[in-house]
């Protein structure tokens, strides 16, 4: 089937060019951390501060995207690796397009966020740990999950009966029970200006 494709990446305008109208260097922002860590919440107000500043971002959320693109998959070991997968050539073409893109997902073991690195390209990835405590994380779960997990219910649950694996030098690293939404966004921005700035 491969000798079928061929790309046209050499046919139309690269990377640079559209960085250029659009007067930013392209980027992926990925969030990674326990549920209820914060992930999505500073997501969409990380977009609203960019925005605000002219800089042009796509959000890329574990749910919304479960529900379209990868309605298909489930959460075992297998499926969550191809759900990565599939959401870093997303942010690729994305980034290609000379898009800011704000990747919120658990993406829990060091096996998955080294797929996502390598795809995207190390240089494109910016890389932010949420380390919300796992009691904190409960205590906001509004949806039960965590209950549900550790009833049985649900199998396979981040941080409950399927692992996390705490990214070992994060480009940020912040503890949303100690900052403020305010304090977690400008503390993301004051660290990825000069990298989204052309």
């Amino acid at each position: 089937m491969a000798d079928n494709i061929y790309p046209v990446f050499d046919r139309i305008y690269d990377r640079k060019v559209k960085e250029e109208i659009l007067r930013q260097s392209a980027r992926v922002i990925w969030f990674t951390g326990l549920s209820g860590s914060g992930k999505t919440t500073l997501a969409a107000n990380l977009e609203k501060e960019l925005f605000f500043r002219r800089f042009f971002c796509q959000v890329l959320d574990g749910d919304n995207i479960r529900l379209g693109i990868n309605n298909n998959l489930g959460f075992s070991g297998d499926d969550r690796l191809e759900n990565i997968r599939r959401i870093s050539e997303v942010s690729k073409l994305l980034i290609n397009a000379g898009i800011i893109t704000i990747c919120s997902f658990i993406s829990p073991t060091n096996k998955i966020r080294e797929m996502a690195k390598n795809i995207i390209g190390r240089n494109n990835f910016i890389e932010i740990y949420l380390s919300t405590p796992l009691d904190v994380c409960e205590k906001r779960d509004t949806k039960g999950l965590y209950k549900r997990a550790r009833s049985g219910e649900i199998k396979d649950f981040t941080g409950i009966s399927a692992p996390f694996d705490v990214p070992a030098c994060p480009d940020i690293e912040i503890d949303t029970s100690k900052y403020s939404v305010r304090e977690s966004v400008d503390k993301i921005f004051a660290t990825i200006i000069d990298r989204i700035t052309l």
